[in-house]
């Protein structure tokens, strides 16, 4: 239940009351600032308590982003401001102070505008939302009232409403083939209560069926399958209008939404392996590098951004980056901006490439696609932050070092030699720590890769990939580059897995890898949307418990050399199964307890890739 308290001189033919009751809150009035802080202190405080003035003049969908907002704790509009519990005792004690000070003394006639302009002073952080158009306003006078309410009439809510719920930054697919039908479908949703996290669910089971349809491996489940692909991100879409429509937030479906885009994409690619096995071709190795490209890109992203986004430039000169300012050229061309945003295949234009591709084509032809186009954007992205990271100098904080230091993902061995190399790494050059890792990674693939399955070889690569691992991470991760450290890592454990199982050439081994690595790259996924909702890392006994990413690669070595294929095959099938349900109960016990427990309200925006 929430509690709006309406203070000031009610005026006839208002809407405000009932305004307010139509967003769920429970009405009281206050004829004055003593009795509106009575009334705030009479409301529990685990509730939600607005304070609204009676002469308010504005749009509904105006209240609804000053009021009812789930992200932040305190929220306000022109007369008129809220707060969460997180929030109430700053409410409460500014609410005091200008009870005690005689309110009525100050230029601000609105007790709900003191109370703002108080907080404000406090430095207590208040979430102001961008109303554009929409109106939100507590006229002093008749004529300025008639004037709002005029300008009420001049703008349609709904159609503000609307457009809003669409992500400001998408790409050219998303922006004009599905949002502009998409939107109604969310607002279709919000009529008939359905929530977004029901929406997501409806798409993780739609593209589940699209998988199923795949596996047929005929020409109609192709079709079928594509279609249903197709389906599946017009829901994807959905969800997220739906929240953004009805201010639906939570972390939750914030978490729901991130794991089951890309649960969606990768059982869609298992889809397709089986498939094309029924038609007799083998394509799980394209499979498995799809997923594992894929993966990889988006740990770039998140990197990159864990490591820039509180960074700080040093010195003037340090902010005219040549690469920065090209790109900012390059956005004030229109054309240009669509251009940049379709290359790096974002989620929408690659589903549709998959999906059509599925319908009309193989699934050796669509996974060629897939991995050509993504291996492209991943380098056009990647170099452009490599670039942009050598010629902008910033001073990155203990928080991205942190950040980049859970992404890594260091297991006990990894971290043991970490400290047994922290004195030394003091002394080593600024590059070293995305060298060492790149070069360690390198060699374990390459052994894998160039020697006969079952040898020793790649057991010592795999030691000198936990020595070199360890000295990467053995000093914080501040330098230009060190956000490469993950997304290294990351490459090296799946391409020797895939290597491996490739190199083992028995039916079952690449499947069983894909499972694998499905499982691995669910935590890494996972350790990525808990650092968003500022949640913290996955507890270190999880990530000692399955090992780390050079313990799980050393692992995979060591059962090559010591089983045969076959052999081989079953326990990289056990060790996904093994990996896969301590992580995801973990996860899935991390996210209901935090739902439960009023963490934040957030939402995924998504990722670019």
């Amino acid at each position: 239940m929430s509690t709006a308290i309406l203070t000031g001189q009610p005026v006839p033919g208002s809407s405000i009351e009932a305004d307010l009751r139509a967003l769920g809150f429970d009405l009281r009035t206050a004829s004055d600032a003593a009795e509106a802080e009575t009334l705030l202190a009479e409301v529990p405080g685990d509730e939600r308590v607005a304070l609204v003035d009676a002469r308010f003049v504005g749009h509904v969908h105006a209240l609804r982003l000053g009021l009812t907002d789930p992200r932040f704790p305190l929220c306000a509009i022109p007369g008129a401001v809220t707060a969460q519990p997180a929030g109430r005792q700053a409410l409460t004690r500014a609410m005091a102070r200008e009870n005690s000070a005689g309110g009525g003394t100050t230029l601000v006639d609105s007790l709900a505008d003191r109370i703002l302009t108080a907080l404000d002073a406090d430095g207590t952080d208040v979430h102001r939302p961008e109303l554009g158009t929409l109106v939100a306003a507590v006229p002093a006078d008749p004529q300025a009232r008639n004037e709002a309410r005029q300008a009420v009439a001049d703008v349609d809510d709904e159609a503000v409403r609307l457009k809003s719920a669409v992500k400001a930054r998408d790409g050219f697919f998303t922006t004009f083939c599905i949002s502009p039908y998409s939107r109604y479908l969310a607002r279709w949703c919000a009529r008939r209560g359905l929530t977004p996290n029901q929406v997501t669910t409806a798409s993780l089971l739609t593209a589940l069926i699209a998988a199923a349809c795949a596996a047929t491996g005929t020409r109609g489940g192709f079709v079928a399958a594509g279609v249903l692909l197709i389906a599946s991100f017009v829901l994807d879409c959905t969800d997220g209008q739906l929240a953004r429509y009805s201010l639906q937030y939570s972390t939750l479906g914030a978490w729901l939404d991130a794991t089951f885009d890309r649960a969606k994409e990768y059982a869609y690619y298992a889809g397709l392996a089986l498939g094309a096995t029924r038609g007799g071709d083998d394509v799980w190795a394209l499979a498995l590098g799809a997923m594992v490209l894929q993966t990889c890109r988006h740990v770039v992203d998140f990197s990159f951004n864990e490591a820039n986004h509180d960074a700080t430039a040093l010195g003037t000169l340090s902010l005219a980056s040549p690469t920065a300012a090209l790109s900012d050229k390059l956005d004030s061309v229109g054309w240009t901006v669509w251009v940049r945003r379709m290359i790096v295949l974002p989620i929408g234009e690659r589903w549709a490439m998959i999906a059509v591709l599925t319908a009309v084509t193989t699934p050796r032809i669509t996974f060629y696609a897939l991995l050509i186009g993504c291996a492209f954007a991943a380098a056009y992205t990647t170099a452009g932050r490599v670039l942009r990271s050598l010629t902008r100098k910033a001073e990155r904080t203990d928080r991205a070092a942190g950040a980049l230091a859970d992404l890594a993902d260091s297991g006990p061995l990894a971290q043991g030699f970490a400290e047994a190399f922290k004195k030394a790494a003091r002394k080593l050059p600024g590059f070293t720590a995305p060298a060492v890792a790149l070069l360690g990674g390198l060699a374990v693939v390459l052994t894998a890769a160039l020697t006969d399955f079952g040898g020793p070889w790649p057991i010592v690569a795999a030691l000198g990939y936990a020595l070199t691992s360890g000295l990467a991470v053995a000093r914080p991760l501040k330098g230009p580059l060190d956000w490469l450290v993950p997304p290294v890592f990351r490459a090296a454990e799946y391409g020797t897995v895939l290597v491996l199982a490739a190199r083992a050439d028995v039916n079952g081994a690449l499947p069983a890898a894909f499972g694998l690595v499905a499982a691995v790259a669910y935590h890494h996924y996972d350790t990525v949307y808990r650092i968003r909702g500022d949640a913290g890392a996955p507890p270190a006994w999880l990530v000692r418990s399955i090992g780390g990413h050079e313990g799980r690669t050393l692992l995979v070595t060591v059962l090559a050399a010591l089983l045969t294929a076959s052999q081989f095959k079953v326990a990289l099938t056990a060790l996904a199964v093994a990996v896969a349900l301590v992580v995801l109960v973990e996860s899935i016990r991390f996210w209901v307890a935090a739902h439960r427990g009023g963490a934040p309200a957030v939402h995924d925006e998504g990722e670019p890739a």
